[in-house]
C-alpha cells in the first residue's frame, strides 16, 4: 500500500502501483501510471491522477477528494464502485480542474520523465477528452453548498452542516 492515510504532500510515481493505492488518502496529491484493485478506497481528501488502467473496485467507500483517470478505452465504468461516487466526462470539468490537471501532469513529467504524461501534454487537445473525474456525490454537494454560502456572504460552516444533514 502506497499513500495509505496520507494527509499532505505530493507524490509522482513512474509506473504502475499495486493494490490499495491511496487508501484513506485525506490530503495528498499523487500521479501514477496505473493502479491495481481497490485504488482510492475510503479516500476522504486529496487528489489522485491515474494515467493508465485501474483495477476493480476503484473508489469503493470514497467519501472525499477527487480522482482523475485517463481512460481512452472507457474501461473505468466497469471497474468503478459507484456506491458513493459519480463519473464526469472532461466536458464537465471546470477551469480549475483543467488548470490543476495540466499543472500536475507537467510536474509529474518533469519529475519522472513519464512517457504517458509527456505524450498527453504534447497533444493535449486530443488526449484531454479521455480524462474522467471520479467524485463522491456527498462531497460534491458539500463543495457546492460552501461555494454558494461564500458567494452569498453566509457562513460556510453552517452550509456544510446543512448539506451534511440534508
Amino acid at each position: 500500500m502506497i499513500l495509505f492515510g496520507a494527509t499532505s504532500g505530493q507524490v509522482f510515481l513512474r509506473g504502475i502501483v499495486g493494490e490499495r493505492f491511496a487508501v484513506r488518502n485525506s490530503g495528498a496529491h499523487a500521479v501514477v501510471e496505473g493502479v491495481g484493485d481497490h485504488g482510492c478506497e475510503y479516500m476522504t481528501g486529496g487528489k489522485v491522477v491515474v494515467l493508465g488502467r485501474t483495477g476493480r473496485n476503484f473508489a469503493a467507500g470514497m467519501s472525499g477528494g477527487i480522482a482523475y483517470v485517463y481512460d481512452p478505452n472507457a474501461e473505468l465504468p466497469g471497474r468503478l464502485n459507484t456506491d458513493m461516487v459519480e463519473l464526469d466526462s472532461f466536458d464537465d470539468f471546470d477551469g480549475d480542474d483543467i488548470s490543476w490537471l495540466r499543472g500536475i501532469l507537467a510536474a509529474h513529467a518533469e519529475a519522472t520523465d513519464s512517457a504517458p504524461a509527456q505524450a498527453i501534454l504534447a497533444d493535449w487537445e486530443t488526449h484531454r477528452h479521455h480524462f474522467v473525474k471520479v467524485m463522491p456525490r456527498d462531497y460534491r454537494r458539500v463543495l457546492a453548498a460552501v461555494a454558494e454560502a461564500k458567494a452569498s456572504g453566509a457562513d460556510p460552516n453552517e452550509a456544510i452542516m446543512a448539506a451534511a444533514h440534508g
